[in-house]
């Protein structure tokens, strides 16, 4: 009973953003409007995250009766097209990333959620989260195809807390700290980065991350998703111009542990694990939050190691996030599926998620005591104040554009190929 109160209260708060009681398919569904309906939902969680993805959703099937019926699968992106082009789509879908969605929203399979949802579901988002959600539709016209229920950081630098400390080493807040960072751990003696690149056929996808953050922050947001659409070729002044900030640290063999030609053969797991070597072979990787799986045993976040965002080149375009994360789209409009999908603006629907660990929250409504480790609180909080975001460029890419990339950078990185000769490559993959 005491649960099913807290999870009243919980949905309760998510009221005080509504035009009106009437107009808000939430609290209709609160009143029990919809109590003993079925919302159906499928995507990518299968085994635990499935099992913790149903565990977010009780305290909204308790207060409302609606019960959401989840179906995973390990192929999601070939099922999902069977469902829908068959005729046969869930209520709700969640897609790991936006490419695909657009596929079926300009198809005209989903659901505006600008028609749907009551406007103020919005408040719940910094406006690039809607931006990200926004595709175009059957005719050109731009729909809001989903909303982001979950998120994950990519492209912050980790470094060995107790050791970096110890050699009076400051956090860089600007790109020429970094570059003095890095210039007096070659002073010292040492390899400032770790870099790995390698991943089997997906060898190269690391190069991809540190080109889309020095996208971010050399050029607008506008140009970053005329790049993922294909409309900025790689040829591009602006491409080019990102490209040499980060190639101009990986080709200097005093930058990186092992040199410019060991990148393309180190495992991308295993690059950091020179940082904890005592003393460290080299003091900074760059890298998504996950690496931490990667480190080794025993080491305790805030104490042992620490990151930091990749600091502005140009204060222009500021620090963007770079970021992955989950969005659900609707595909069936009834009043119950509306209420869930409002529901799942807020944070409160992945609050258990988001205690469990490893899941960080989207929307802006997020209490940051309910990140339970250092980790997770830190990246939780740079989300809720970030001021701009997007999403992994080459995920929405094209799948022969994608691995293009991968290839070409890599070659790149190697040295068999040229710029020149890279560009072209990638931007003659987009007829593909």
């Amino acid at each position: 009973m005491k649960r099913i109160t807290c999870a009243l209260a919980a949905l309760a708060a998510l009221t005080l953003f509504a035009v009106s009681v009437s107009a808000d398919p939430l609290s209709d569904a609160m009143a029990g409007k919809y109590k003993g309906t079925t919302v159906t939902m499928t995507g990518p969680f299968v085994d635990n995250d499935a099992v913790k993805f149903n565990d977010s959703v009780k305290d909204f099937e308790a207060a409302t009766g609606i019960n959401i019926v989840y179906e995973g699968s390990k192929e999601f992106e070939a099922s999902i097209t069977v469902r829908v082009d068959g005729g046969n789509a869930p209520d709700i879908a969640d897609f790991p990333q936006p490419g695909l969605l657009a596929g079926f929203a300009k198809k005209g399979k989903v659901i505006d959620l600008n028609k749907a949802l009551p406007a103020s579901y919005k408040k719940n988002y910094i406006q690039s989260w809607l931006d990200m959600g926004t595709k175009p539709g059957p005719d050109g016209k731009p729909i809001m195809a989903g909303l982001w229920a979950r998120a994950n950081v990519k492209g912050i630098v980790w470094y060995n807390k107790k050791a970096f400390d110890k050699a009076g080493y400051k956090v860089p807040s600007t790109w020429a700290e970094l570059i003095a960072l890095q210039n007096q751990i070659k002073k010292d003696g040492d390899a400032p980065w770790a870099i790995g690149i390698e991943s089997g056929a997906a060898t190269g996808w690391p190069a991809t991350d540190w080109l889309k953050q020095t996208m971010l922050r050399t050029t607008s947001l506008e140009n970053y998703d005329k790049w993922v659409a294909g409309t900025l070729k790689a040829s591009s002044p602006e491409i080019k111009k990102a490209m040499k900030y980060w190639t101009d640290i990986w080709f200097d063999d005093q930058n990186v542990y092992g040199g410019r030609k060991s990148i393309a053969t180190t495992g991308f797991g295993d690059a950091a694990k020179v940082l904890f070597e005592d003393p460290p072979k080299a003091w900074l990787h760059d890298q998504g939050n996950f690496i931490t799986s990667f480190f080794p045993n025993g080491l305790k976040a805030g104490e042992d190691y620490d990151f930091f965002s990749l600091p502005a080149i140009d204060t222009k375009y500021g620090t963007p996030l770079l970021v992955a994360g989950d969005i659900y789209a609707m595909f069936n409009d009834r009043p119950e599926v509306r209420a869930a999908m409002q529901y799942f603006s807020s944070a409160v629907s992945i609050k258990s998620w988001i205690q469990s660990g490893g899941v960080l929250a989207p929307q802006k409504d997020v209490d940051t005591s309910w990140y339970t480790n250092y980790v997770d609180k830190k990246l939780g909080t740079m989300l809720k104040d970030a001021k701009a975001l997007r999403f992994d460029a080459t995920d929405q890419m094209p799948g022969p554009v994608t691995s293009t990339y991968w290839h070409e950078l890599t070659s790149y990185v190697s040295g068999s190929h040229t710029l020149d000769q890279v560009v072209a490559a990638i931007d003659a993959s987009w007829a593909k």
